[in-house]
């Protein structure tokens, strides 16, 4: 019999939920933790920065905002499917904690756990609960939030732990700031793990509307969907303009601390990122999000002076440029900005989010 204690980590197929589940992961394996991974097929294919130790359990989930009428109609029995095999699996190994960072394929750990009374605890990572999170936000022991305030259920009551970040992450934390000037200078754009449309729509043509004062030294690393890549590569081919375009960069933390201004999403782990590195930021809310939780995302950072906020319904080339200039035009407050960042950071959110499933443990061995 294993005698090291079991956390099994639950999280949906994005980055937003994947990056801080795989933070805490790591850190739970330098304290003598197993860990497993529960998530569904399209989870697992985003799961390649875990640790090799990582036991990655496949569980059957299915999302009622996504697919035709069959696929709403099937969704339950999926689910119920998967909260029955998950419950199978945790009689078989019993976990000492279950943590779900939010995505329907939490589901099933989540709800087995709930039924078979382990201790259980969600991280949430936006100010606005998901709506996995929102149903099971009563339904467990603690819950941690990486944005703060988060709205709440009125029965509920969370703990600011902040937004874990990964260990490639917090080795550049603080990392000294380059302000723009007479040098190479680089922009990172970020979209999420999968690129944004409207970033690619826009940031290159305010790019290429820069004074050529900017322009001469000035470098792009740009994050793309597939079905955008050539257009947006060859905007800036014919613009004179040194870009590296990508669906997905795996060094986001060495490039954005070469970076001088960083164009982004409001997602939660990517505002992580930038604050625990310390980077001026532009920020893009989604603006289909029901919640808008970007946007609230994306407060901290603006109300502390290290980040624009613009709207999708104010995001044009022209309006873009000019924040862009402004920026790169002023290195004391492109280095205002990256201070400003760091104020705002939680470098030790991976620990204390830790200390909180290993009391969450304990308190069940009590009970």
């Amino acid at each position: 019999m294993n005698e090291k204690p079991l956390l099994i980590i639950a999280a949906g197929g994005t980055g937003g939920h994947m990056f801080p589940a795989q933070s805490l992961a790591e850190v739970m394996l330098r304290r003598g933790w197993r860990v497993k991974l529960s998530t569904d097929a399209r989870g697992a294919r985003y799961c390649g920065g875990f640790p090799h130790t990582v036991e990655v359990e496949q569980v059957a989930s299915a999302t009622f905002a996504r697919g035709g009428v069959l696929n709403k109609l099937l969704a339950p029995f999926h689910i119920v499917g998967g909260v029955l095999g998950a419950a199978i699996r945790m009689r078989r190994d019993i976990p000492d904690a279950v943590v779900g960072f939010g995505g329907y394929p939490t589901i099933p750990a989540l709800a087995a756990a709930w039924l078979l009374r382990r201790p259980r605890m969600i991280h949430e990572q936006n100010g606005v609960l998901g709506r996995v999170n929102q149903v099971f936000a009563t339904h467990v022991d603690r819950i941690a939030c990486g944005t703060w305030p988060t709205e709440l259920p009125q029965d509920a009551k969370g703990i600011h732990v902040g937004n874990p970040v990964r260990a490639a992450v917090l080795e550049r934390a603080q990392a000294p700031y380059v302000a723009p000037g007479p040098h190479p200078n680089s922009i990172l754009v970020m979209g999420g793990s999968q690129g944004a449309r409207i970033l690619s729509d826009v940031v290159p043509q305010a790019i290429a509307d820069l004074p050529s004062a900017l322009l001469e030294d000035l470098r792009v690393s740009h994050q793309a969907r597939d079905e955008d890549m050539d257009r947006v590569q060859s905007f800036y081919a014919q613009n004179g303009i040194a870009a590296d375009v990508q669906p997905f960069f795996r060094d986001v933390p060495k490039r954005m601390t070469e970076a001088q201004l960083v164009i982004s999403r409001a997602g939660a782990s990517s505002l992580a990122d930038i604050s625990v590195i310390g980077r001026p930021s532009i920020l893009v809310p989604l603006a289909i999000a029901i919640r808008d939780e970007q946007t609230a995302n994306a407060r901290g950072l603006s109300e502390a002076g290290a980040a624009v906020i613009l709207q999708e319904s104010a995001f044009s080339a022209k309006t873009l440029a000019d924040q862009i200039e402004a920026i790169l035009s002023q290195p004391d407050t492109a280095s205002h900005m990256a201070h400003a960042a760091l104020s705002v950071a939680k470098p030790d959110a991976p620990q204390v989010l830790a200390d909180m499933v290993e009391a969450l443990a304990l308190k069940g061995q009590i009970t």
